[in-house]
């Protein structure tokens, strides 16, 4: 079952006209929404008869679970009537179909949104804010993940709830580790030893790769190199200064120049869409990706083994790439109201195992791992226990303020540069953190 575009893509592919709409978000004068300090919700009456629209970013299974759950819903509460569709033709495009939206006043109750996307539609005037609602016990927001939590808020406004949560890991095809005489990667490996064992998996006349990095220039590009830079003591932010640039950022990038370029060890995607297929047929011996890509795994039926990514002095922190689900308000108490109430049951222990398990995700609550749906999930997905257990890692959240995704992709065009041989490591980042100032400010 997969969401749209496909599942190990989809918070990757952050197209021209979608970044186009990013920018215009925040300044979407026509109509746009002050926020004047009032609960979108207050005067909510739970009895009140009310229509909800709900765009899901999904597609195919996934759609129809979700049309499901909120027929499910609407049974139990016959005076919500909940308009579900998938929003757009892709994921991406959602975003671009929010800002033509706002302008036009036709966005929905609740939208999928990849999390990458909070600032931008947090500074569009158009959000609810949840903060006192998800602070009730009731609630179990502290349940879920804190970089998920992390995610959704915006200077202390919180515009939705995470709609899913992830990691990356390092994932490794047993056979071409058996054939090389390599030993398995471990939950103690350094990031010396991976560069290590990638050389030795590399066989050019097999086609063969020791591991593989997207240079696409988008989120997939940029995301990966964050857990290494926080591993070393780094941060991406300095405030609102880009401080990706400093001696870890370099010394992070530096090691992957020198697979990609020294080594050849390698394989770099110009697309984001290579590397997971090439994995699945043996081409590939290691790559660095989440949860996402277990459903492709046990479809290829290939026997492979989830470690938790090298680590640097001991340190294995990983970045979560929570999804959200946004909500909107329209100066109508009645529609906030009763969407907080779904998103509140579709988020909830019960409901959360028919949903995010049942289309192959990890579980959103720690409350989870007790669940019979979640030991049927362990079974299903070999890994996924490893995956679940890897949110610990999670420690640090991406930013979410107006221009991250600017600053993404100046940074993930610095490494594309970089590993392509085009430029070295302190010169490219410190370009890119030229670049990304004015938009972070």
């Amino acid at each position: 079952m997969k969401t749209i575009p496909t599942r190990g893509n989809r918070r990757t592919r952050l197209l021209a006209g979608v970044t186009g709409a990013a920018l215009l978000l925040g300044a979407c004068g026509g109509g746009a929404k002050t926020d004047d300090g009032k609960d979108a919700a207050e005067g909510y009456d739970p009895a009140a008869q009310v229509t909800i629209t709900w765009w899901t970013g999904q597609t195919t299974d996934a759609e129809k679970a979700a049309e499901d759950l909120a027929a499910e819903y609407s049974k139990a509460h016959p005076n919500v009537t909940i308009k579900t569709s998938a929003g757009a033709s892709t994921t991406d495009d959602l975003l671009t179909k929010l800002s033509a939206g706002f302008t036009g006043g036709s966005y929905p109750d609740i939208s999928y949104a990849f999390g990458s996307w909070a600032g931008e539609l947090a500074t569009s005037g158009k959000t609810q804010n949840l903060a006192t609602y998800v602070a009730d016990p009731s609630f179990g927001w502290q349940e879920i993940p804190e970089a998920a939590r992390d995610t959704a808020t915006y200077e202390g406004k919180v515009i939705g709830v995470p709609a899913l949560v992830d990691n990356l890991a390092l994932i490794y095809n047993k056979k071409l580790f058996d054939d090389a005489g390599v030993a398995y990667p471990t939950d103690q490996w350094s990031w010396e030893d991976y560069r290590t064992a990638a050389k030795k998996l590399t066989n050019p006349a097999k086609n063969v790769y020791g591991s593989a990095y997207s240079v696409s220039g988008s989120e997939d590009t940029t995301w990966h190199l964050w857990p290494m830079l926080w591993q070393r003591g780094g941060k991406i932010l300095d405030g609102r200064k880009p401080a990706f640039n400093s001696d870890a950022g370099v010394a992070a990038l530096e090691l992957l120049r020198a697979m990609a370029v020294d080594d050849k060890s390698m394989y770099l995607d110009q697309t984001d869409e290579k590397y997971g297929p090439l994995f699945n047929d043996g081409h590939i011996a290691m790559m660095m990706s989440g949860p996402w890509a277990l459903l492709d795994l046990k479809e290829a039926g290939l026997d492979y083994g989830v470690a938790q990514l090298p680590g640097y002095n001991g340190d294995h922190q990983t970045v979560s790439g929570p999804d959200l689900w946004v909500l909107f308000d329209h100066g109508d108490a009645n529609r906030a109201g009763a969407s907080r109430d779904f998103i509140k049951w579709l988020t909830s222990k019960e409901t959360d195992a028919k949903w995010n398990l049942a289309i192959g995700n990890l579980p959103l609550r720690s409350s989870e791992q007790g669940t019979p749906e979640f030991a049927a999930y362990v079974k299903e997905y070999p890994g996924g226990q490893k995956f679940f257990d890897n949110l610990a890692n999670a420690k640090q959240a991406r930013p979410t303020l107006a221009g991250y995704e600017e600053m993404s992709r100046n940074v993930g065009d610095a490494i594309s540069k970089v590993l392509q041989g085009a430029a070295k490591p302190k010169e490219a980042l410190d370009e890119a953190a030229k670049k990304s100032a004015g938009a972070l400010e």
